[in-house]
């Protein structure tokens, strides 16, 4: 498997982007831990309420920057290699607080991104 990567705002709604992330990650051999409000399965990955300790390269975010507050420190204490922000996730905030604590926050979109080869 490619790189470990945690998706916070997992939906069972195919509509979501969230969702379209789970699949395609999965479909480009990524590992993949699918976080969210409610239990559920995105194809062969199930929807957990529960945040690994350790071990994700990446974390992508389909939460609002109001939200994200409640993980700064979780964020912190896991320390990716890098967190994208898709479309609707800017956070000016956050993104201070990753570089201080050497974690790369990225502006993009996880699909586009595995679209193109650049994830």
């Amino acid at each position: 498997m490619a790189n470990k990567t945690l998706v916070i705002g997992a939906s069972e709604n195919p509509e979501r982007y969230s969702y379209k992330a789970v699949q395609m990650l999965r479909a480009h051999e990524n590992d993949v831990i699918a976080f969210g409000r409610k239990e559920g399965m995105i194809g062969d990955t199930g929807i957990t309420k529960q945040l690994p300790e350790k071990g994700i390269e990446t974390i992508t975010l389909y939460i609002n920057a109001e939200t994200q507050k409640e993980y700064y420190d979780y964020f912190i204490s896991l320390h990716p290699k890098r967190i994208i922000f898709n479309p609707g996730t800017e956070n000016e905030e956050l993104y201070d607080l990753l570089k201080a604590n050497d974690i790369k926050p990225l502006e993009a979109c996880t699909l586009v991104m595995l679209s193109t080869g650049q994830y």
